[in-house]
């Protein structure tokens, strides 16, 4: 059976595509969904996936959810993706990329951790081979449906948002959202659907007590939650976003990314990105909230 032949309702049918940084945890995101009944497969040529997608087919329901970790270790065959993309495509199959994402410094930190090789540093240096293949991937990640950064998630967490994502049986039916705090001074992050700058804010930087902790701490929750405005602030931006999602959603959006700064990424930012996923949960809203720059070394200014 030819792949043009394929009719049956491959909407209800889950491919799914797992790619990204290398180091970032696609093996990990595939063992998740491999345990919530993917048939999974790891480094697979893309040159072979309309052939794997025309199998999944004739197998029926047997092989309904599929998850494919496609990377640059498959070398010069990765460069075929978008063909294969575009054969799945012209023959009408639906298929979802996941793309997972890190920063630079936890990404270095993780090859230190395992005494990996990166695939791509020809030198050795484990930063040269994450600036080859960001530029490398750079295209990809503009066409997947959902980026995770699992730069401050831990393997538990990058689960939860796996089965987030993933564990409904009607893809589509809701908009998965992740929020994101990070500080201005190191740039806004470039994914962001809409972004909120919540610099006039109290700012517990200059409280002497709370300068050096972050955002987690209940002394800095507290305080930053104590506010009248602050709590104006959350209710305005939820009910707009309740507002919004179902509109993204009847646009085809299938991910929303919030970004919330303030001025270091570390206190007020963090707070308010923890609690507005608190609050959209409460609505039923698949929320994750992810921070940026919370690791970051650099107190500076707040």
């Amino acid at each position: 059976m030819g792949m043009s032949s394929m009719v049956e309702k491959e909407e209800k049918r889950q491919f799914i595509i797992i790619t990204g940084l290398s180091g970032a945890g696609k093996t990990q995101a595939a063992h998740f969904l491999e345990d919530m009944g993917f048939y999974c497969v790891d480094n697979l040529p893309p040159t072979l996936i309309p052939k794997l997608a025309e199998l999944c087919h004739q197998a029926g329901n047997r092989l309904s959810r599929v998850a494919l970790v496609v990377d640059i270790r498959g070398g010069e065959f990765f460069d075929h993706l978008f063909a294969a993309l575009g054969e799945l495509e012209g023959a009408g199959i639906d298929y979802r990329i996941i793309f997972l994402d890190a920063s630079d410094e936890t990404l270095v930190r993780r090859f230190k951790e395992t005494r990996r090789r990166h695939p791509l540093a020809a030198t050795g240096l484990v930063t040269e081979g994450i600036k080859r293949e960001r530029k490398r991937l750079e295209e990809l990640k503009t066409r997947a449906h959902h980026i995770i950064d699992t730069s401050h998630l831990s393997p538990g967490q990058l689960k939860d948002e796996i089965r987030r994502i993933f564990s409904t049986a009607s893809p589509g039916d809701d908009l998965p959202v992740t929020i994101i705090s990070f500080g201005f001074k190191y740039g806004l992050p470039p994914d962001v659907d809409l972004a909120f700058d919540v610099r006039f804010l109290p700012n517990p930087y200059y409280i002497a007590s709370l300068r050096h902790r972050t955002g987690y701490e209940e002394e800095v929750k507290n305080y930053v939650l104590k506010w009248p405005v602050t709590k104006e602030f959350l209710t305005r931006v939820t009910d707009l976003l309740l507002f919004l999602l179902p509109h993204y959603r009847k646009e085809g959006k299938t991910h929303l990314l919030v970004g919330i700064g303030c001025t270091g990424g570390r206190h007020r930012s963090v707070v308010i990105a923890q609690e507005l996923a608190r609050m959209l949960g409460q609505r039923q809203i698949r929320v994750l909230a992810e921070h940026r720059d919370l690791g970051r070394k650099e107190v500076g200014d707040e």
